[in-house]
């Protein structure tokens, strides 16, 4: 029995009944791990020693008869954009090498305190910043599906680390789509809960107001326990929603039944057409009519206020990653680099560690960031994107009234070469066409992976809820996850070449 290949909640139910340990299942997975790491690069840390630690433990609380949470001794992937405390956090950034925080985000209290091993800090585009996981200080992160082609971004290496059988868990962040694209590319499931509904306090923060931490996962199920594991209301948080979950995990077993009878699936007309793969676009006009035949009643739903998100966001997401990014000065924690000619003051540390420890990219959201925030122009640009935000909201809120959910391709294309977006910004930009405007308006998404495109390579499906309803995500995800199953006879991520294993 390969234990790499089975979901999380399968792995739970093998530990429950005493047929592995966990010691077992986190060996297996560090061995899958030293196998094919070499290929995949999905890990900046991992954490043998520890993980091994935690594991050992839980064996020994279940042998002693303790009560546990159902996903105690399965082991997880987290990115290296959530602090942890004794384990490096880098943020896929040369400004925070070697940086070891002396505290843990909550969601790491939250995984710690519920017994899961940490495997291992995960790659991504630097400050979360890119598509493609190209833009990390410390290598690309490889899309097991195509060793050539991107995992996404920014969490391509929570995504990669599932997708690779690296983890069966991950964790990873969502600021405008960087869960729920890498899904889509790497057919494995990521979910955006509702902005306020996962705690934010230990996020290296990129856009406060955007960033939202969040499962990634093989199945609708392991989502979903996932997710009721890490959410909840946090004090630390000032944007943490005082109120229980919805039950997430009964919607998604409620939803693996098949039975969609009521439910009014509304069709984003702005978010399909032109602009998007042929083999994207023919996948989901598959997955719509496989809802239909479950019972649910499709709705056209316009949102034209969408068209606009994508100048928007990135109007708002780089003014608050100046923001927030002015902290890394050189002079508190991180690198410092000191001036080679003239004296040291603190100005000219402070210009020499972030021309040396930011990338490109980093250096072109500040730029603009801080010129959209400008005396002069900030009604002009900022105050302008916030007013289209508002707007958004209202697209949303309307469309609600037609329908219980949304849906929409996730991405555009299937994963693209690395290196072949690179040279142009905007392009890459373009990837999140489908995904920022949940983020602007704080709603909750999932990409369910719903088949392979004409070029062999996965394509994800993406189901957009009012806020505070995610648990309507679990419910159809696992309706058509359990359709589409039925038609190819197993889950897709079965169909995937396997990687060639190191000896």
């Amino acid at each position: 029995m390969d234990l790499t290949r089975l979901s999380a909640a399968a792995l739970s139910e093998k530990l429950t009944a005493g047929e592995v340990t966990s010691v077992e299942v986190t060996q297996a997975h560090l061995d899958r791990i030293d196998a094919v790491e070499g290929a995949v690069h999905a890990f900046l840390h991992v954490s043998d020693d520890v993980a091994l630690a935690t594991a050992a433990d839980v064996d020994a609380r279940r042998a002693a008869g303790q009560s546990l949470h159902p996903l105690a001794g399965v082991p997880i992937a987290v990115k290296d954009v959530v602090v942890t405390e004794g384990m490096p956090t880098t943020a896929g950034s040369k400004i925070l090498e070697g940086w070891v925080p002396p505290y843990d985000a909550t969601l790491v209290e939250r995984l710690k305190a519920a017994g899961l091993p940490i495997l291992g800090k995960t790659n991504m585009d630097e400050f979360a910043m890119g598509s493609s996981t190209e833009h990390s200080a410390y290598g690309n992160t490889h899309n097991p599906w195509d060793l050539e082609r991107i995992p996404g971004g920014s969490g391509g290496g929570s995504a990669a680390a599932v997708a690779a059988f690296e983890a069966p868990l991950a964790i990873g962040t969502d600021t405008g789509g960087s869960i729920r694209q890498p899904g889509a590319v790497t057919g494995t499931v990521g979910v955006k809960p509702t902005y306020g509904s996962v705690s934010r306090y230990g996020l290296i923060a990129m856009a406060s107001s955007l960033d939202q931490a969040g499962p990634v996962t093989r199945t609708v199920l392991d989502s979903a326990l996932l997710h009721e594991l890490i959410g909840g209301h946090d004090a630390r948080d000032s944007t943490s929603i005082d109120e229980p979950l919805p039950a997430l995990v009964d919607a998604a077993r409620q939803g693996a039944l098949g039975d969609l009878t009521g439910v009014r699936v509304g069709v984003v007309t702005e978010l399909s057409g032109d602009g998007y793969q042929a083999g994207v676009s023919a996948r989901f006009a598959e997955s719509l009519e496989l809802l239909e035949k479950a019972g649910a009643t499709l709705v056209e739903v316009s949102c034209p206020n969408f068209r606009y998100a994508l100048g928007a966001y990135y109007l708002i997401m780089p003014s608050e990653a100046s923001s927030n990014l002015a902290k890394f000065d050189g002079m508190r924690f991180g690198l410092r680099v000191e001036p080679t000619d003239g004296p040291v003051t603190a100005e000219r540390v402070m210009s020499a560690t972030r021309g040396a420890g930011f990338g490109d990219e980093v250096k072109r959201r500040i730029i603009l960031g801080t010129y959209a925030l400008s005396a002069g122009y900030y009604d002009a640009y900022y105050g302008s994107a916030q007013k289209v935000r508002t707007l958004i909201q209202r697209d949303f809120d309307a469309a609600f009234t037609q329908a219980d959910v949304l849906v929409s391709p996730t991405a555009p294309t299937t994963a693209f070469k690395l290196g072949e977006k690179l040279d142009d910004p905007l392009a890459m930009y373009l990837n999140d066409i489908a995904t920022i405007p949940a983020n602007l308006a704080g709603v909750p998404g999932i990409s369910v992976p719903n088949g392979l495109s004409d070029d062999g390579l996965p394509v994800g499906f993406q189901i957009l809820a009012p806020a505070k309803a995610d648990d309507r995500l679990y419910r159809v995800g696992a309706a058509l996850e359990a359709a589409l199953e039925n038609v190819w006879g197993a889950p897709l991520l079965a169909q995937a070449p396997e990687l060639e294993i190191a000896r």
